[in-house]
């Protein structure tokens, strides 16, 4: 039977939980359609989704569709939760983009669009709530070719727009043949000639669907279910099974991971070769790492069961993989898709309650951390703190609530700022040699660190030979320099350079007479890792770093009228308009803005534009920070910037 995996993807509030709800319904998996307000629907199983009436963990579930059977993933569509739906988008055959007949293409929507565009995955797009006041069908698909640049076929015509009585009568319309004919020089040759047939269309338009090249909209109501058949019948049709061959060598990526019961990890894996079976050993949890597969699930009719194999193609879940990570590899490895959206831009301390265990709430967090990687920790063992790093305000009373819910925790938190990265302005290099000076470690360190171009990364380079000590020493150095740009000169993440090795050496093994390997004459990995910070941070000393903060760009629609207002806000948040256009009483505003102060603009909106103002904002890039304070990051390691500090703690003395 045809497999498909498909992803539903939208802006918040949308309906993509509720288009599921009428999905299954339709398929005969469940026999009451739950309501998102409600808290009752199939995929919002968290008690905090529940709740509040959102999407916050990506959630899978089976059903038939006549001879196909789709294991469709509801993604969250808060901006905060942009990492869930990042994760998931490597593991899926196809898509449903939901836009609100009311609302039309919003923020998230540019953003996800893009995205599907870029990694190609074919995605159909349905218009959802055409049975509420003031939806609208032909304004929502100039919208669609306008703001999302997309090349976009429209399926039928809507008709009662606004009412119960909506509804979606499907056929494609001369529009169709427009679109397709510049993505299809046969079909455009066929249509010079006058030999179009609809057999041929509608081979045309599946042929550029499954190639992401056209996108088919839909219109309807997930709750009338208007429309809802019709999106079925081209899901069926439209978009490509899941490929992948069962007597390959094995391999899937997990997407996501949670726990179990009794606290056993429980990994959710898409198998794109091979086929798994219980009991196998496979490589998983990064390099050297194994791990045995005491048990597996497929998803199936709303439900999962349990199988001995899990073949290409499928979604499952899997238990006995103790070192698993989101992101990692069962089997062979497959090649990463890169990071798709920005990385979080925020962080805060979590401050715990006055009856709060501080090794309880760290269990808490390191377990949310497995589930969320991007809700990065960092502990200050000096202060006894722990800091995450988040999308946003609304992340940090998720973090909150499941705390308190899940494990019994009751925490609070210091104020959100800017998660700032440090970069090099100019070249710096320093060394320490074995057995000279001050230096207490039997090694020879010498690095250089030039700047690169943003969005370049690190890269650690060798200017000594390979063979000139053993390749574990020159491991020890680059892991450590990788780990010490966690922190530079101001206590922020060291972005875009290139650390060069320069310089080389240590003290081959020494042994006394009938004894063992004597370490107080001969250099240990430890050597490298106690010396490379120091020498890392004189470099960076020489160079000199520079601070950047996070920066979004946004756009803002609102009244003309309440530009006035408007304008002295966004200065006062440190925001640069580029661009103002008006268009008719409305106008456009587009510019950059800290992101520290996006969610208080996001709160001020309403107030200053009679409700009417829309923000959309997104992360842009690292501006220098050019204030005389420049914000500073307390450290949370030996701080090599204070060399008896740093060797007092390392060494417990502060000299050779």
């Amino acid at each position: 039977m045809p497999l498909l995996n498909l992803g539903i993807l939208a802006h918040v509030d949308a309906g993509k939980t509720s288009l599921t709800e009428r999905l299954l319904h339709s398929a005969g998996v469940i026999d009451e359609i739950g309501s998102v307000d409600a808290g009752s629907t199939q995929t919002d199983t968290l008690a905090l989704e529940r709740r509040r009436g959102i999407t916050i963990r990506s959630a899978v579930v089976s059903f038939p569709l006549d001879d196909v059977t789709v294991n469709l993933i509801d993604t969250p569509g808060h901006p905060d939760f942009i990492a869930e739906v990042e994760r998931v988008l490597g593991v899926l055959d196809g898509a449903v983009l939901v836009v609100s007949a009311v609302e039309g293409v919003q923020a998230q929507t540019r953003v996800l669009m893009r995205t599907l565009r870029r990694l190609r995955i074919p995605a159909l797009i349905f218009v959802n709530k055409i049975d509420r006041r003031g939806a609208r069908y032909e304004e929502v698909l100039r919208e669609l070719t306008d703001r999302l640049s997309a090349a976009v076929v429209p399926m039928g015509s809507a008709t009662g727009l606004g009412t119960r009585a909506a509804r979606f009568a499907p056929h494609i319309g001369p529009a169709a043949l427009d679109v397709l004919a510049d993505h299809d020089d046969d079909l455009l040759a066929a249509y010079v000639d006058g030999t179009v047939g609809p057999d041929r269309l509608r081979a045309s338009l599946s042929a550029r669907t499954r190639q992401a090249a056209v996108h088919p909209v839909y219109a309807g109501s997930a709750v009338t279910g208007a429309g809802v058949a019709a999106l079925a019948e081209g899901i069926r049709d439209l978009l490509p099974a899941a490929a992948g061959d069962p007597r390959g060598p094995v391999s899937g990526t997990v997407f996501k991971v949670e726990r179990g019961p009794a606290g056993e990890k429980i990994a959710y894996a898409r198998m794109f070769s091979g086929t798994l079976r219980v009991r196998d050993k496979v490589a998983c949890g990064g390099p050297g790492g194994e791990g045995r597969i005491t048990a597996l699930t497929v998803f199936d009719r709303g439900g999962d069961v349990r199988r001995d194999e899990v073949p290409a193609g499928r979604i499952a879940r899997l238990w006995g993989l103790t070192d698993i990570r989101i992101g990692d590899s069962v089997g062979l490895p497959r090649a990463p898709h890169g990071r798709l959206f920005a990385p979080p831009t925020l962080e805060t301390v979590v401050v715990p309650g006055p009856e709060v265990d501080r090794g309880a709430l760290h269990v808490a967090l390191t377990r949310l951390a497995e589930q969320d990687p991007l809700i990065a920790l960092r502990h200050d063992r000096v202060r006894r703190e722990i800091s995450v790093s988040l999308y946003g305000e609304v992340q940090k009373e998720v973090v909150q609530a499941t705390l308190a819910d899940e494990y019994g925790l009751d925490v609070g938190f210091r104020e959100t700022t800017p998660l700032c990265v440090e970069r090099a302005v100019g070249s710096g290099a320093a060394v320490e040699f074995n057995k000279q000076g001050a230096n207490p470690f039997l090694a020879t360190v010498g690095l250089r660190v030039d700047p690169a171009p943003a969005g370049a990364g690190t890269e650690f380079r060798l200017e000594v030979e390979l063979g000139s000590m053993p390749y574990a020493f020159f491991k020890a150095v680059e892991d450590t320099v990788r780990e010490t740009l966690g922190q530079g000169l101001h206590g922020w993440r060291v972005a875009d350079c290139t650390v060069t090795m320069t310089h080389s050496g240590y003290s081959p093994r020494q042994s006394h007479a009938h004894q063992g390997f004597d370490k107080s004459m001969s250099s240990t990995g430890a050597d490298f890792r106690g010396l490379t910070p120091l020498v890392l941070i004189e470099a960076l000393r020489r160079a000199g770093t520079s601070v950047h903060e996070p920066m979004h760009r946004f756009r803002i629609e609102a009244p003309a009228d309440t530009l006035g207002a408007l304008l002295p806000v966004l200065a006062a948040a440190r925001a640069v308009p580029r661009t103002t256009e008006s268009h008719g009483a409305g106008c456009v505003l587009e510019g950059t803005v800290p992101a520290v102060h996006v969610h208080a603009l996001e709160q001020q909106l309403p107030g200053l534009t009679r409700g009417e103002g829309e923000l959309e904002s997104a992360f842009d890039h690292y501006a220098q920070v050019v204030r005389r304070t420049v914000p500073e990051r307390p450290r949370t390691d030996h701080n090599p910037l204070d060399r008896k500090e740093y060797l007092l703690n390392v060494t417990r003395r502060v000299g050779g």
